[in-house]
Formats: structure tokens, C-alpha cells, sequence
């Protein structure tokens, strides 16, 4: 055994004077993380880079010829449409295989964006593609494999769908433009004078409907008083004058005032106590006496009897 380990002890020393002889094994290759990332993930990395920098502003379902395509408006004033809802609009299976080939292509992949999107089964994250390059995927799609409805309706995608979606975020519901009512709590010059002009107008249309109302009021007046007009010349007489029997009445009450007159005078007084009748009433007639004043009347003719034995009303 000692002489094991002396051998091992003039081994070593031999191998330290001269150090040519053995080298120790190189470390390992550290390749940097970032330069393995990039090989890796090279073709993802610009769909990573544009995911932190999208935004959604804006989201609306667009009919498309009966298709519903889910369309959103990002903060870079671009409108995206959902490939995934293309694809089923087109009866396309397996729409990962369409983004994959969109991320493969130079241009299209500078408008694929994957943003978070509402569902029915809450917020998810979607591919959508800019809408001006939608025609050009679809010009990559092989439809000669397809029918005949399927070709029409992807060259009716191809010609119309990039307009009608960009058209319906401009309608003023989704659109990059500030909404009025903002421009109107700015307050400007322009802001008050618009202001001022809707409170002006709507002044003016609450005095026209106004005097509308009172232009019918007075129709209908001056129609109430026409036909009480025509009413009062129906009756005629019968309603402004006394009755025969109150005419009556007058006749006698004048006759007994006379003959108790005429007692005192000696002359005949049925003349003067008509005519006293006739100046007191303003009537020519003691029948044409108002009806209204047919007590008065009599009340008149009784105090004038009961006072002839004093002093007479005349």
C-alpha cells in the first residue's frame, strides 16, 4: 500500500514539471439567453413585440352579407378584422393554418395583430389582420378546391369586405375622430355659439307650437260664440223678452198704478205711467221688456202703487 501511493505522489510531480503534457477540459459554451431567444423565436417575435403595443379602442360585429365579422379599431387608428371569424364566415376549416401562413408571408405579417377580444365566453386573445390586406390573404386562398358559392363569396370578400369594415367604423359610432360632445365641453368660441343657437331654436319652436295652441283657442272661441250667435236668432224673441203671461202682468200692474193715479189728477194717466215705464227701461214696448228685468220691473210698478198716497217717483 505505501508503495501504491508513493508511485501515485512520483506520478504527479512528473506530470507538474511539465505542464505540456495534460491540459485540463475547456468550460463549456455559454451562449448568451437573448441569441437563443432570438433563434428560437425568431419568426413569433414580431407578433410578441406588436401585442405589448396594440391596444383596442374601439369593438363592433359588422353584417357582411348576413356573415357577422367581429372588427375592432386599435389606439394606431387602424381597423383589424378577427381571422378566425373570416375563416368561419368562409367555411374555412382550421384557421390557425391561415394565421400561420399570414405569419409566414413579409407583408401580411406586418398587419397580423393578436389583441384581446370580447366573446360569448368573455375576453380572449384573437389574431386579426388589417383590413386593407384582407384582399391580398384572400388572394392566396386556393379556391379551385372549392364550389362555386364559396368562389363567388370569396371574390364578394376580396372586393367589398376591406371597405365595408373600415366604412362601419366611420359612421360615428367607432371612428378615430373626437365624438361632438367632447368638442362641446371644450367650451370654445365655436362651442358657445352652437350652444347658443340650439337654446335660440329651441326657444323659437316652443313659440311656435305656442302660438299654434293659441291660434286653435281662438278658432275655437270665435266657433262657440258663432253658434251661440246662431242659437240666440233662432229663439228669437222668446228668450230676450217677456213671456205673454209676464207681459200680462206689467199690463195690469201699469193699469192699477194709472186708475189710482188718474183718482189724484183727474186725467187719464196710462200714457204717463207707460211712458215713465218705457224711459226707466230704455224699451219702446212694454212687451219688448227684457226678461231679466221682468221683476225688477214689477218690483217697480208695486213700490210706485204703495207710494201714491205720498210722494210720487216722478
Amino acid at each position: 500500500m505505501l508503495l501504491l501511493q508513493c508511485m501515485i505522489f512520483i506520478c504527479y510531480s512528473f506530470i507538474a514539471m511539465w505542464p505540456g503534457l495534460w491540459h485540463p477540459p475547456p468550460p463549456p459554451l455559454l451562449i448568451p439567453r437573448t441569441v437563443i431567444e432570438a433563434t428560437i423565436c425568431r419568426p413569433h417575435c414580431k407578433i410578441a413585440a406588436m401585442d405589448k403595443s396594440l391596444s383596442v379602442v374601439e369593438q363592433k360585429t359588422v353584417d357582411f352579407y348576413n356573415d357577422e365579422l367581429t372588427a375592432i379599431r386599435a389606439d394606431d387608428g387602424q381597423v383589424y378584422v378577427s381571422v378566425r371569424h373570416m375563416c368561419d364566415a368562409l367555411g374555412i376549416q382550421r384557421p390557425q393554418r391561415q394565421t400561420d401562413r399570414i405569419k409566414r408571408d413579409e407583408v401580411l405579417s406586418d398587419g397580423l395583430q393578436r389583441v384581446p377580444i370580447m366573446g360569448t365566453r368573455g375576453q380572449q386573445k384573437t389574431y386579426v389582420l388589417r383590413v386593407d390586406l384582407v384582399p391580398l390573404w384572400l388572394t392566396g386562398l386556393e379556391t379551385n378546391r372549392v364550389g362555386d358559392e364559396v368562389q363567388d363569396k370569396i371574390i364578394r370578400y376580396k372586393r367589398e369586405a376591406a371597405k365595408v369594415l373600415w366604412e362601419a367604423f366611420q359612421e360615428g359610432r367607432l371612428t378615430v375622430d373626437p365624438s361632438f360632445s367632447d368638442l362641446l365641453e371644450a367650451n370654445s368660441p365655436a362651442a358657445q355659439a352652437y350652444k347658443l343657437a340650439r337654446a335660440m331654436m329651441e326657444l323659437a319652436r316652443n313659440q311656435l307650437l305656442l302660438e299654434s295652441r293659441l291660434d286653435t283657442h281662438d278658432i275655437r272661441l270665435e266657433e262657440y260664440e258663432r253658434r251661440l250667435e246662431d242659437v240666440e236668432t233662432t229663439l228669437g224673441d222668446t228668450g230676450r223678452f217677456v213671456t205673454p203671461d209676464q207681459a200680462s202682468q206689467i199690463s195690469q200692474a201699469v193699469k192699477t198704478v194709472a186708475l189710482k193715479l188718474g183718482k189724484k189728477s183727474g186725467r187719464n194717466e196710462y200714457g204717463a205711467v207707460y211712458g215713465e215705464l218705457y224711459r226707466k227701461f230704455g224699451i219702446t214696448g212694454y212687451k219688448q221688456l227684457p226678461a231679466s228685468k221682468f221683476q225688477q220691473a214689477m218690483n217697480w210698478l208695486n213700490e210706485w202703487r204703495d207710494n201714491i198716497e205720498g210722494n210720487l217717483p216722478f
